[in-house]
């Protein structure tokens, strides 16, 4: 099967992966209301599904290693498409953190089996793809946000919404899986156990950068709108506008980030873009307006938007025959920064004013520029 197929099946998987996750989130006030739960139980929930999640990297990474990545990746976007309407039936507490348990395993085989087979994609290309894969996630976010904005809009029902955001789901996970290509062939063990996979200096570093990129990515997904509303006095109207402002750049950066990557290489590139990053955020913690905030978080957005795809290209290229494992390694690291990120800043609140305590991820910026080339360029031993 030609890669061209294999790239466009890709882009669809990580576009149903988008749009699927999209559509519980933009009903999470419904979900809310149905089963009666506060503030402080929701979030708990969120933390089961990330949690959750981060065992589900773990087992797809193992997964993809031994039966391969198209496989695993076709039957957890299937496993995925399944659960999401029993969120709309969901009617206890009890029974809502079953459905978000599973919703979570599923979502993190499908995170790194799409990666990975990204990864494999990539290199029968033989240039960088990689961010544009991830433009369409975000791509498959919007798109159910619209859509199930409007739906909601027009009374229409969270069960049948669900149900046809699932239907969607299996057929394009099964339109998706015939042009996959196969990973590379996992090498012999000694007597036929199960191969240990070595934890390398290069390795825990990809990861940190990960952590520290990602706990950025989710400072701004949570703290962006509440920065100019509470730290610049904004109406919640304009405060928003930082949040979109940030997707949005994000969206489009990625969409060209590859040929940059092409071009200057993928170390020289994260090394600029993160210190971009840094910079944005220096704007963003000493900005006097709504407006200068808003053109900081943009920036934010170009600078960070194609970094952690490298992190991702490098961790499945360290090792081809053990892709999945160390795939499943740097999401981790990356999706535990992105959980930990709105979790930091908020603890710090309690003790320093919020553009102080945003200092973190402009630190966590500032460290990826300078520790990138090092860890992508392959100089930390392998």
């Amino acid at each position: 099967m030609p890669p061209t197929h294999a790239r466009r099946a890709t882009f669809g998987l990580f576009g149903l992966n988008g749009f699927l996750l999209g559509m519980w989130i933009v009903h999470i006030p419904l979900v809310k209301d149905r089963t009666g739960i506060d503030d402080s139980t929701l979030g708990g929930m969120l933390l089961l599904v990330g949690i959750a999640a981060l065992v589900g990297m773990q087992a797809g990474g193992r997964l993809i290693d031994r039966i391969g990545s198209a496989p695993t990746v076709a039957v957890a976007m299937t496993v995925l498409a399944l659960v999401l309407p029993f969120v709309a039936l969901a009617e206890s507490p009890v029974v809502l953190a079953c459905v978000l348990t599973l919703l979570g395993l599923a979502n993190g085989v499908v995170d790194v089996a799409q990666n990975a087979q990204a990864v494999v994609v990539e290199r029968a290309y033989g240039r960088p793809i990689m961010s544009a894969f991830h433009a369409l996630f975000s791509m498959g976010n919007l798109a159910a946000a619209i859509l199930g904005g409007l739906l909601i809009s027009q009374d229409v029902g969270m069960l049948p919404t669900l149900v046809t955001a699932a239907v969607v789901g299996l057929v394009g996970a099964a339109a998706c899986r015939r042009p996959l290509l196969a990973d590379a062939a996992p090498a012999p063990t000694e007597g036929g156990g199960r191969r240990r996979v070595p934890w390398t200096p290069r390795v825990v570093l990809l990861g940190l950068l990960a952590f520290a990129l990602m706990l950025s990515e989710g400072v701004a997904y949570d703290w962006s709108t509440v920065h100019l509303r509470d730290s610049l006095g904004s109406t919640e109207t304009v405060a928003a506008w930082a949040f979109g402002a940030f997707s949005a750049t994000m969206t489009i950066v990625r969409l060209v980030a590859d040929r940059i990557v092409a071009r200057v290489g993928s170390a020289t590139y994260v090394s600029v873009a993160a210190l971009v990053g840094a910079v944005a955020m220096l704007g963003v913690v000493l900005a006097p307006s709504a407006p200068v905030a808003i053109a900081a978080w943009a920036l934010f957005g170009v600078g960070l938007a194609g970094c952690v795809p490298q992190f991702f290209s490098a961790a499945g290229n360290v090792d081809p025959t053990a892709a999945g494992t160390y795939l499943a390694r740097i999401t981790s690291f990356g999706y535990t920064g992105l959980l930990a990120g709105p979790s930091i800043i908020g603890f710090l609140r309690t003790w320093v004013s919020l553009p102080t305590a945003l200092l973190v991820p402009l630190v966590g910026c500032l460290a990826a520029g300078l520790l990138a080339r090092r860890a992508l360029a392959g100089k930390v031993p392998a």
